[in-house]
């Protein structure tokens, strides 16, 4: 919970070393210099703001019970637009106190009303538990809230339903149960007054267009029951939160972005690991197959420290002077591995010392997370190594560091980390460690690209047809589509249901479109490329965990290693039917890396820009891959053993992709030889997918490419990137929308890398298809000045 004016601390011991001098600290630990840059955020002053009016005395009561003496001016500002009836997102910073600005206009309501309810939506159950904390420990007659989610008891959910007025749960939940049993929620939808979406910056993509339906859904069962709930939403520092926020929910909101609460100092420093040693030799120090699987490259040769490792070595510094910190890690493989090799090096130091690191992510037990989170507050956790699953919002307070181990895809993400630590006020120390990538790379050199320029906006496409056609089908099932709801679905969903009735899905009737199945339709919300396939030992039938199945075929073909908790595994077998890849454990001095061959055609232009020799388009493609191979590598010398033939079904995308186009005499007459032209297009293709989420609120594995020489659609040497999901994301519009400064910070990071053939800093790519061959890092400098010495501003 984050409503407080004052907020109440857990009991620490030293408060430690003061940020610089720790920072000092840590730069002087190794030969070199590795910050190349500190930026000092200010303290700030809070504004308060009297209680509103409507506020009743008990309400007031129990907040100042919890310390809070009265609302900061943002909070009052968007409670009274709630409490007015206005839709609402509130767009602050971390421990800005979001939490009230939602809880105070839906208690009162609750208060004055004693039938009316409140659904509350978070993106984790993490934070859907840390706000059931904090509502009930206003200890307020009648509000009775609840967690519904996939970890309630089946015993505990009928009580839910019939009685709780408060009801905190997930998009998940919502799209597979309470929508779906509308009937026996009828009792709490009909008397809803207020939708919370919390965090709803996270509902970007894909993920993000089918939540936009789910709550169109909602909105559409309420109707149908009479009502019409205040959606109030609260969001990390964006840019647009209005418009997002708009589109998401499809109605008109207003957007607070003041933040007038008080912030402790920042000293925020970027990390660049050193270089190492010629003979690489230190490249071995992390196992391949344990470096956290797309964090760092394993199948490149590094040129860099492992930010993994870098990390690691941060946080057992930090526990060692006694410092609470937070490091947050890309993927759960790679928080494992900050977590095991801190707490080695802690207790090679104080036997025992590593006991107080720990490892934090999805897919423990909830009591588990729990107890982590307890003993952090408590301070038996010095150092916790953990996912994104701690970014949103779960009120960690008392924390003096954090380490951010590469950069998170956004910058609202990045200061929603950073925000984790100084929370009670106190002076606090970020750390953002750069991953050997072109994005981490440009970044550490070029700080005005992170504290100079604003935040990103969320992009998110309802109207994505490979989205709106599924969630129509959902809302059939749930009661039939009627013409009123075309309107409510937006564009496109005349047509999408249309293809419906064709496909037999749908039967048009006089009073609208009816589901003809008896099944529901299965639909992924999360986008993650199908059912996930299963992970099970070969000798005992334990199941070891889940891999999305999108990523099954790169990471589980057979002969693949698999890395659990810190132990290798062999895939012996792969069974894509059953969802099912058996493995057994082994610890080979070998890692494996997939191979994939890509085709991609032009299936129609939205938009060009014709620039003379210069052309840059969006429009539709089909993309075609197959993983055909893999590699084995030894681990301590990258030697290549020998290369495996797989024989994996192909896959077909239909998505939505920029492409730019060179004249031939262009490429000449900058210097680009013919036989140079592929490897230059390849390294340009790859570091202009790696520079993207500088632009766009997305992860470099969102997205793919292609490059070559004479693109039969084009005729033309050619540069694709696409969305890596069905009917896009919203990605390649954004690059459409951002071409120029998109390719000037791409061909600088090229420029301006210090390695002389290329590396992963500029023009490697951790899961090209083709092993990083052809590549000409000076050819993809040339193509690229060609490029925006063509293309207008």
């Amino acid at each position: 919970m984050e409503p407080s004016s004052v907020t109440t601390v857990s009991a620490s011991p030293d408060p430690g070393p003061s940020p610089t001098d720790l920072l000092g600290r840590l730069r002087a630990r190794g030969a070199g210099d590795p910050v190349t840059h500190v930026e000092r955020v200010p303290a700030r002053a809070g504004i308060p703001a009297p209680w509103p009016t409507w506020a009743p005395t008990e309400l007031r009561a129990a907040f100042a019970r919890r310390g809070v003496v009265a609302p900061w001016k943002h909070q009052a500002e968007a409670a009274n637009l709630a409490y007015d009836g206005g839709h609402v997102v509130l767009a602050t910073g971390t421990a800005s106190g979001k939490s009230l600005a939602y809880q105070l206009p839906a208690l009162a309501t609750l208060s004055a009303d004693p039938r009316a309810t409140v659904l509350y939506l978070a993106p984790t159950k993490a934070l859907a538990a840390d706000q059931l904390r904090a509502v009930a420990a206003l200890e307020l007659d009648g509000v009775r809230p609840a967690c519904y989610d996939g970890d309630t008891p089946r015993a505990e959910r009928e009580w839910i339903r019939r009685h709780s007025r408060f009801v905190l749960t997930n998009p998940d939940m919502l799209h597979h149960s309470i929508l779906p049993g509308h009937a026996q929620w009828s009792g709490f939808l009909r008397r809803l007054a207020y939708v919370v979406v919390d965090e709803c910056h996270t509902y970007r993509g894909v993920f993000g267009s089918h939540v936009a339906h789910v709550l169109r859904r909602l909105r559409r069962q309420c109707a149908r029951f009479g009502a019409s709930p205040v959606f109030v939403l609260a969001s990390a520092t964006s840019g647009d939160p209005a418009t997002a926020a708009g589109r998401l929910t499809g109605l008109p909101v207003t957007a607070v972005t003041e933040d007038a609460s008080p912030r402790g100092g920042v000293t925020f420093a970027l990390w660049e690991p050193p270089l190492l040693p010629s003979d690489s030799s230190a490249a071995a120090s992390v196992p391949a197959q344990a470096t956290g699987g797309h964090d760092d490259a394993p199948d490149l040769v590094q040129v860099r420290r492992s930010a993994l490792r870098e990390t690691a070595d941060l946080l057992a510094d930090t526990v060692a002077e006694g410092v609470r910190t937070l490091a947050f890690v890309r993927s759960r493989k790679g928080a494992e591995v900050v977590a095991a090799n801190a707490r080695r090096a802690l207790d090679d130091a104080v036997p025992g010392l590593g006991d107080r690191v720990a490892a934090y992510r999805g897919g423990y037990l909830r009591e588990e997370r729990r107890e982590l989170e307890r003993a952090l507050l408590h301070g038996d956790l010095l150092g916790l190594a953990s996912t994104n699953a701690l970014e949103l919002g779960v009120d960690l307070i008392g924390l003096d560091a954090v380490l951010i181990c590469g950069y998170p895809g956004t910058r609202a993400s990045l200061w929603q980390q950073a925000g984790r630590a100084g929370r009670s006020g106190q002076e606090a120390l970020a750390v953002l460690v750069a991953r050997d990538d072109p994005l981490d790379t440009y970044l550490v050199h070029h700080p005005e690209a992170i504290f100079g320029a604003p935040v990103e906006a969320t992009v998110l496409d309802p109207a994505n047809p490979y989205v709106l056609a599924p969630q129509l089908a959902c809302a059939a099932v749930e009661a039939p589509l009627t013409s009123a709801d075309l309107a409510l679905f937006g564009d496109g969903a005349k047509e999408a249901i249309d293809e419906l009735v064709a496909a037999g899905a749908l039967r048009q009737r006089p009073t609208g479109w009816y589901w003809r199945h008896r099944e529901r339709p299965e639909v992924d919300l999360r986008g993650e490329g199908g059912a996930p396939v299963c992970v099970v030992e070969s000798a005992t039938g334990r199941l070891l965990g889940t891999v999305d199945g999108g990523s099954s075929h790169f990471l589980l073909h057979a002969g693949a290693v698999y890395l659990h908790q810190g132990v290798s595994y062999v895939v012996d077998e792969l069974d894509l039917a059953d969802g099912c890849a058996l493995v057994h454990a082994e610890e080979p001095d070998w890692s494996t890396h997939a191979r994939d061959v890509t085709d991609l055609s032009v299936v129609s232009v939205r938009s060009y820009v014709d620039a003379g020799p210069v052309g840059m388009f969006l429009g539709e493609v089909d993309v075609t891959s197959q993983v055909v191979s893999y590699q084995r590598r030894r681990i301590a010398t990258g030697e290549v053993i020998d290369t495996r033939p797989l024989d994996l079904p192909t896959r077909e995308l239909r998505t939505v992709a920029v492409w730019f186009t060179l004249s031939p005499q262009s490429l000449a007459s900058a210097g680009v030889q013919s036989a140079d032209v592929p490897g230059a297009l390849h390294a340009a293709e790859h570091s202009a997918i790696g520079l993207l989420p500088l632009m766009a609120t997305c992860d470099r594995w969102d997205i793919g490419g292609l490059s070559t020489a004479v693109h039969p659609d084009t005729e033309a040497p050619t540069v694709f990137v696409y969305d890596g999901h069905p009917g896009g994301a919203g990605f390649a519009e954004r690059a459409y929308g951002t071409a120029s400064a998109w390719l000037r910070a791409t061909r600088d990071a090229i420029a301006e890398c210090g390695c002389e053939t290329g590396c992963p800093s500029c023009v490697q790519s951790p899961k090209c298809g083709n092993g990083n061959n052809p590549l000409s890092k000076p050819g993809a400098i040339r193509v690229l000045d060609v490029v925006l010495a063509n293309l207008p501003a």
